[in-house]
């Protein structure tokens, strides 16, 4: 195979892997789920559409996530699509031990009892459909079964370690 003399290959090693990642550009989402013991919820940028029929999206999540054990009971969760400005409420989801639904988030109960967050472009309510071990997270799929349209705000994206959003023009 011939490779450009201006691409240098290199090894693939956890650094590099993360650098060459962080050039992606993507959504921010949180992933909110009802469980006994109180609503639990993260931030993913690894979400994306799987099928549109029937509808399914995923992402994945650490298995070392301290999310992972409530969560990973929970039958149905939200996925809240993020609109540009909404940076802290990124930050706080994806911030340990931080109190990601006190104040000053502002959310409401949806179906089955699910967070939906105040200011999202976009809730799509799913109910689990799989669950895959895969390498050192877990790859999760949902099936849409409801979703909410918001205002049609600009997303929050993330490329290379900050948050942005969408030029005008």
């Amino acid at each position: 195979m011939s490779v450009s003399h201006d691409v240098e290959l290199r090894p693939v090693t956890a650094r590099v892997f993360r650098e060459a990642l962080a050039r992606h550009a993507t959504g921010v989402v949180v992933v909110t789920a009802a469980t006994p013991s109180g609503p639990v919820g993260f931030t993913v940028t690894s979400f994306t559409s799987v099928s549109q029929e029937p509808p399914l999206i995923s992402f994945c999540l650490g298995r070392g996530s301290s999310s992972w054990p409530r969560f990973g009971r929970a039958r149905h969760f939200a996925a809240n699509l993020l609109a540009a400005g909404q940076e802290d409420v990124a930050a706080r989801f994806a911030r340990r031990g931080a109190d990601r639904f006190g104040a000053p988030t502002r959310w409401i109960e949806g179906p089955a009892g699910l967070p939906l967050l105040h200011g999202s472009t976009t809730h799509l309510v799913c109910r689990r459909h799989a669950a895959i071990p895969v390498g050192d997270h877990i790859l999760v799929v949902g099936l849409v079964v409801e979703t909410a349209l918001g205002p049609g705000d600009a997303p929050l994206l993330y490329h290379r370690g900050r948050f942005g959003q969408l030029a005008e023009g």
